[in-house]
């Protein structure tokens, strides 16, 4: 780690020590990466299978492979259904399981309860059960998950397409700036919202399906940003200098100008992360995201509204989303101080 410090320019350990000293943005952008490890493992924290097996001293691990009941003493060639009784003891009999610390993956419905569903916190179910009898800890683990992957995917994909856009923008400018400036106004005013029911019309909503469809309209969101940063660099002297020595433009727009503007990218993405995560949330929650069953935090607050008297699913996923996008709003503002070339080193 020392080595690496050692050898980092002087503007870079200036912008290290920047992110720092924003103690906020520092501590939330840890925590946010202990989520992200966290929500990685899933299965190995919320599963309604074993995590390992050890029958007549031989080791099995369902986590990972499908075994049959009849290869643990049962009677029949189906799946094992390990949180039955009857083979869970059979198993007992000739060796042991090692479960996780959550017995229920995100689609298990515990038919034990001894409340009807939704039912409360328990030592059974940490968070209570949702209107179908399915783990909410459980749902929440493995739909933070899901929110965050289509986040991430989501902000890069849209960013690498943002920053071309407003690259070729800025850089040549004039009448091709002019045209495509007129229908970025255009394609920004038409109504997502619409087009998502038009297309869940025909179309069975699924986690690619609707990243395609925000991509659509989630690449404009960097193009300004860029774009003003090539028109302001274009025209400085080491541009000049370059293009009078015969340097082609793309050479120019990725080695000399690009490197500036990424400097305005780079602060604007945990923002565009933020939103991300809101417009899968918000679509679940009106029935227009993930097929229905898949964990999703949208889905638990739409549940936590038609089941006003089972406050957890309600209290739980605005917890959730709201501890979640403060985090990435302080990581951001560390993002933003760490790049900001007017901040001194402290």
């Amino acid at each position: 780690m020392n080595f690496f410090f050692r050898n980092l320019s002087s503007v870079n350990k200036r912008r290290l020590a920047n992110f720092y000293s924003n103690k906020r943005g520092y501590v939330s952008s840890k925590i946010i990466l202990i989520i992200l490890v966290i929500t990685f493992f899933s299965e190995f924290i919320a599963n309604d299978k074993p995590l390992l097996i050890s029958f007549k001293d031989q080791l099995y691990y369902p986590i990972i492979f499908d075994y049959q009941e009849i290869e643990f003493g049962g009677d029949f060639l189906t799946l094992a259904d390990y949180r039955d009784p009857y083979l869970e003891d059979l198993i007992k009999e000739n060796g042991w399981l090692l479960w996780p610390p959550v017995r229920y993956s995100f689609d298990t419905i515990n038919y034990n309860l001894d409340k009807p569903a939704p039912s409360p916190p328990s030592k059974e179910n940490w968070l209570g059960t949702d209107s179908q009898a399915r783990d909410v800890f459980a749902r929440l683990l493995y739909g933070l998950r899901v929110s965050l992957i289509f986040g991430f995917v989501l902000t890069i994909i849209s960013s690498v397409f943002g920053v071309i856009a407003g690259a070729v923008q800025g850089y040549f400018g004039g009448w091709f700036d002019l045209f495509f400036q007129r229908f970025i106004e255009i394609w920004s005013g038409l109504p997502q919202l619409f087009i998502l029911i038009i297309v869940s019309s025909f179309l069975t909503p699924g986690f690619w399906t609707l990243l395609i469809i925000l991509l659509l309209f989630s690449w404009t969101s960097l193009v300004p940003v860029v774009r003003a940063e090539f028109l302001r660099t274009r025209n400085l002297d080491y541009i000049l200098a370059a293009k009078s020595l015969g340097i082609s433009d793309g050479s120019i727009m990725i080695r000399h100008v690009l490197p500036n503007a990424m400097v305005a990218t780079l602060t604007f993405l945990p923002f565009i992360l933020s939103s991300s995560i809101i417009a899968l949330t918000s679509l679940d929650f009106l029935g227009l995201g993930l097929p229905p069953g898949s964990p999703s935090l949208g889905e638990m607050l739409r549940q936590g509204k038609d089941n006003l008297h089972a406050p957890w699913l309600g209290i739980t996923a605005f917890l959730t989303l709201a501890i979640t996008l403060t985090l990435l709003v302080f990581m951001g503002e560390a993002i933003r101080d760490a790049f900001d070339p007017r901040k001194d080193m402290r």
